[in-house]
């Protein structure tokens, strides 16, 4: 039992090296490719569409619909983009998805965008560890919420932080890889946790397109209130995890 909780702690706190060098300069090399690659994404595709659609909503609209039936696909790859290069920021193009497709089907869009990208990363992450999660996040960040290898409230925690908007779920994506969560689990935890916070921005998306001004004013104030009901969820099982861990 021991051993286990010591593998769970090290999960979180640091990777034992390889025994065998030549998987060590494998690891490196390809933990090393990938992030080259996410920084050439997010610099060449990412940085592009979100500055696209938030000078010109129009144009962003008219270059998906361009692609005809692969339009759909090319949102959810868009989206799946979003969460496996971190950096980019999901909001935009969830207001875009409504905009672009309605509120709707622009949900389900992102949803099986993020689903898709959500099990890439826990997949990655199961394979490469905490080396592939410090490409994308400093260690004191990581360290931070390694309160989530309490197997006794994992699965709740990890809800209410993925319903939160405007918490870092790109960083929690990867850091549920670090725990003993299942990949089966995880993907429906978040994708329902998901849909306030994703219905919210493609209603507004949805409402812009149509210049409905109050309406989406509206909606973002309910999603507000929301967040802020479950923040207050959220530190108050923070608070009780802690007293239990000074009890023990």
């Amino acid at each position: 039992m021991a051993a286990h909780s010591s593998k769970k702690h090290d999960a979180f706190r640091a990777s034992q090296p390889e025994n065998i060098c030549r998987r060590k300069i494998v690891s490196i090399v390809t933990l090393v490719g990938i992030a080259v690659l996410f920084s050439l994404i997010a610099y060449f595709v990412g940085r592009p569409l979100v500055r696209e659609f938030r000078e010109n909503p129009e144009t962003f609209r008219d270059f998906v619909k361009s692609h005809g039936p692969l339009g759909p696909l090319m949102m959810v790859g868009i989206m799946a983009m979003q969460v496996i290069v971190a950096v980019i920021p999901g909001e935009p193009f969830e207001l875009g998805a409504g905009f672009v497709f309605g509120w709707f089907e622009g949900t389900l869009l992102c949803l099986l965008g993020s689903a898709a990208a959500t099990a890439l990363v826990y997949l990655a992450v199961r394979k490469w560890g905490v080396r592939l999660v410090e490409l994308f996040f400093p260690r004191e960040k990581i360290l931070h919420y390694s309160f989530l290898q309490s197997e006794k409230k994992l699965n709740l925690l990890v809800f209410i932080l993925f319903l939160i908007p405007g918490t870092p779920k790109d960083l929690l994506t990867y850091l549920v890889g670090l725990t003993p969560m299942k990949l089966s689990t995880f993907l429906v935890l978040t994708t329902v946790a998901r849909i306030p916070s994703v219905v919210s921005s493609t209603v507004t998306g949805n409402f812009a397109q149509h210049e409905r001004w109050t309406a989406a004013i509206v909606t973002y104030a309910v999603t507000i209130a929301i967040s802020i009901a479950c923040i207050f969820w959220y530190r108050r099982i923070s608070k009780l995890e802690k007293a239990e861990e000074g009890k023990a």
